[in-house]
């Protein structure tokens, strides 16, 4: 008798927003954002069918946000999609947001996220946000988390201007444009999602259609860390830019988990400047860089990672102009990683000699400390013949070179030139 009254109560209790009665739904009001203010600290439906909008959607108010099957077209280039702002336990989830065709290039988001707490975006799929920033972007956040979203053709064409910067002092044409962006934050988690670029493959003919590399401006002194050659040639190989997941502001971002994503046809597969950061059980495909962490990126756990077809690099460890004796880099862990393919991707014609599956590298700068106590154990190397680097591991010389590494029970084939270009330490 008591289980079936238990049984029977189920059908009795309260159902929430979510699953039917006493939503709120947009299809009652004018517009999303009416909806949203007419209901503050509520969560509002966004049903299946297509929501256009011509400015950005704001969301400000503590345990609100926006979910449902819904499709949100934004038919303005010059604002993003969602913008939440000074909010805690907002919640965006299921709906699909895309641009139009002709007005997919912008230079803003498809969500911002500004000073909030504990946010969660779910299950969204960002596609055609063609952009110099990124297609969700979070800053200066607490404890937010990005869980199997899609992110699709977030690339474009730009001009990354460095003529600001003494050490660079150039711009040059590129494709640019992040996936997913993580700035001033932390206890961040990164997980489940697809990460995916397929409009701007790095080949040959687009290379020259669009000029991409060539300077279109110089100040009239070098950039102190640029090379010499490049700057008389005025043109630069890095012209893929952008990453599909970055976490920088290294002095401030902390405790970051990027777990169980796909990333594939990046420029960069993971980009780290931040402390405290577990990188596991990824998979990045065909990135010209697999994953690195610089510029004063300390106690990194890259474990259980897939590296397939990456040109450049698969896992580069580095200092860079923002560390300082404050701010080092190094007690990092690399484990376990498979590096499968390597040289094999569609950028691979770019880099020449320069490839090597593992590159540690020395500072940018003569005020840099060095790369510091790194263990790099039980990685597997897995190529294809035949093998399209010169070592499969690079450890940068000079008087600030890495110090500490340490390598064991790795299995790591010789390139054209060995396995390393210095003695590995066990």
């Amino acid at each position: 008798m008591h289980r079936f009254w238990s049984l029977a109560c189920l059908f009795c209790l309260p159902v929430g927003p979510l699953y039917g009665a006493g939503k709120i739904s947009v299809a009652d009001y004018h517009s999303i954002q009416e909806a949203l203010d007419a209901n503050p600290y509520r969560m509002v439906f966004v049903p299946a069918g297509d929501h256009r909008i011509s400015g950005k959607i704001r969301i400000r108010g503590d345990r609100s946000g926006l979910y449902g099957p819904g499709r949100i077209i934004q038919e303005t280039e010059s604002q993003p999609f969602i913008e939440i702002e000074n909010a805690q336990g907002v919640e965006i989830r299921d709906l699909t947001l895309t641009r139009p065709e002709g007005k997919m290039e912008t230079a803003d988001e498809g969500i911002l996220a500004i000073k909030c707490r504990d946010l969660v975006v779910e299950n969204v799929r960002v596609i055609d946000n063609r952009t110099r920033s990124a297609a969700i972007a979070i800053r200066e956040c607490s404890g937010a988390r990005i869980s199997r979203c899609v992110v699709r053709n977030y690339m474009r064409l730009s001009v990354d201007d460095r003529t600001a910067s003494k050490d660079w002092g150039y711009a040059f044409n590129c494709t640019d444009g992040t996936g997913i962006s993580v700035n001033r934050c932390t206890g961040t988690l990164i997980e489940g999602n697809r990460i995916t670029e397929e409009n701007f493959v790095p080949t040959p003919e687009i290379q020259a259609k669009y000029k991409l590399g060539e300077f279109v401006k110089k100040n009239p002194q070098k950039g102190a860390i640029v090379n010499q050659k490049m700057w008389d040639a005025g043109f630069t190989d890095a012209w893929q830019q952008g990453s599909a997941i970055i976490v920088t502001a290294p002095d401030i971002s902390d405790l970051t988990r990027i777990l169980g994503n796909h990333i594939e046809n990046a420029a960069q597969g993971i980009d780290l400047h931040a402390d405290h950061v577990i990188v596991s059980n990824n998979i990045i495909a065909n990135s010209f860089i697999g994953m690195k962490a610089m510029h004063g990126s300390r106690n990194v756990l890259i474990i259980g990672n897939q590296f397939t077809r990456n040109s450049l690099w698969a896992i580069g460890l580095m200092p860079g102009v923002s560390a300082h004796a404050d701010n080092t880099d190094g007690g990092s862990i690399i484990a376990n990683n498979i590096i499968s393919d390597f040289g094999y991707g569609d950028a691979h014609w770019i880099w020449g000699t320069e490839r090597s599956p593992f590159k540690f590298d020395s500072g940018q700068e003569d005020d840099d400390p060095p790369l510091t106590d790194v263990i790099v154990q039980g990685n597997l190397l897995h190529s294809l013949s035949p093998v399209r680097f010169r070592y499969a591991v690079v450890v940068q010389g000079g008087p600030k070179m890495p110090r500490g590494l340490h390598f064991s029970n790795n299995l790591l084939p010789a390139g054209t030139d060995g396995v390393c270009n210095r003695e590995l330490t066990p």
